[in-house]
């Protein structure tokens, strides 16, 4: 079977991660996806990010199956160009500020004239309207404003941020979800969507439990480094070599974890007997684990807790994690030769159909890679035509 995206053609203006990302996971889908550039091309192509043979990796792994055409908006020729494009598209994608699209005159309301069919989805930083419209919105700002800094790191500790770009992330993930639902809608009424959404409303979204909390109790949240507010043990601890983790979420999992570390007395005592005690009294517990946690490699614990079925884990970096057997057992790393970076591996698609055996992944494009190739395939145009715009400077 083809993957389930294909056919569907997605015109990408997004930029960096947050305009970018949804556009991956899509072309992942089996979607084609066009980046419409500019002639600087995407912000993201910076070199000196994430730098891998002279190329960004953040754009080398954001891009991949994707192809690059290079379009001057700002001109007439340019504009009716891309006018042309999306009568044959079906989603176009960007993460312009409020009121560029409206400018460049490609805003949903002219868009859905030359295709009623068109599915535009615009990710911002805070909507596109209201007082913090036209605030710059990046990854750290938007984790700070919407409180991920202060619930994340050590008690006690500075502010920090998570480890990934969660925030850029989130409109990624929250864009292809809802393009999927609108081109499900549009199967049943024939007509396109305009879809907005915002980095901030998307962060706010995933603090799931904690949101929930916080509005209906008025309670705070402190950052719980890698223990839990409401489960104890669950965390990391030191061992010899290492950390481990450990979530004894129901008391099965606790009893197991005293039966392998062989502390009856612990198991027994009354001031652990159950999960809310164990909660209350997290200060006297904590020691006692740490003082036996320490005599012990990772290897020796993980062997253990898994014979005992105690949930468990190494605490690992990159090369621990992608050295785990379903790295290898769920394709979690594909590859591409890129022309410039030479071969490329990136972390895999965590999608898998059961009717779907192939991998897409081809290169991140070059700048405007594809430019002849998409003018030709699907605006019909000759090697004459797509020379006299090369020459105008309208394409590249």
């Amino acid at each position: 079977m083809n993957h389930p995206l294909k056919g569907v053609k997605v015109i990408e203006l997004g930029q960096i991660i947050a305009g970018t990302y949804g556009g991956q996971v899509l072309s992942d889908l089996g979607a084609e996806v066009i980046k419409v550039e500019t002639p600087n091309g995407d912000l993201g192509r910076i070199p000196s990010v994430a730098p891998i043979n002279g190329e960004s990796g953040l754009f080398l792994t954001f891009n991949r199956n994707k192809k690059s055409i290079v379009i001057d908006l700002k001109t007439d020729q340019g504009l009716k160009l891309f006018y042309d494009l999306v009568k044959k598209a079906d989603v176009v994608i960007d993460n312009f500020r409020p009121g560029v699209l409206k400018r460049l005159k490609i805003n949903y309301e002219v868009l859905s004239e030359i295709n009623k069919r068109i599915i535009q989805c615009s990710v911002t930083g805070y909507g596109e309207k209201g007082e913090y419209a036209n605030l710059p919105a990046l990854d750290i700002i938007i984790q700070s404003i919407t409180g991920y800094m202060a619930i994340t790191g050590e008690p006690d500790s500075a502010p920090v941020r998570t480890g990934i770009p969660l925030a850029d992330l989130s409109g990624g993930i929250f864009s292809c979800k809802a393009i999927l639902a609108a081109l499900y809608k549009r199967e049943k009424t024939g007509q396109g969507s305009s879809i907005n959404l915002s980095m901030f409303d998307g962060m706010l979204n995933l603090l799931t439990y904690l949101g929930t909390v916080w509005l209906t109790k008025g309670e705070l949240p402190v950052p719980p480094g890698s223990s839990h507010m409401y489960s104890v043990p669950w965390q990391a601890f030191k061992v010899s070599d290492g950390y481990v983790v450990i979530a004894t979420r129901q008391e099965v999992f606790w009893e197991r974890m005293c039966d392998a570390m062989d502390i009856e007395d612990v198991k027994i005592d009354e001031r652990f007997a159950t999960n809310p005690k164990r909660v209350e009294n997290r200060d006297i517990l904590i020691p006692i684990l740490e003082n036996i946690f320490i005599n012990k490699s990772v290897k020796e614990w993980i062997d253990l807790f898994r014979e005992y079925e105690v949930p468990c884990a190494p605490v690992n970096n990159l090369d621990g994690a992608f050295g785990e057997p379903p790295v290898a057992e769920r394709d979690m790393v594909v590859k591409y030769d890129h022309p410039t970076a030479g071969e490329i591996k990136l972390p895999g698609n965590p999608m898998k159909f059961s009717d779907v055996n192939e991998t897409i992944s081809t290169p991140a494009p070059t700048l405007g890679e594809h430019t002849k190739e998409i003018l030709t395939s699907m605006l019909g145009m000759d090697a004459g035509q797509i020379d006299k715009l090369i020459k105008s400077e309208i394409i590249k």
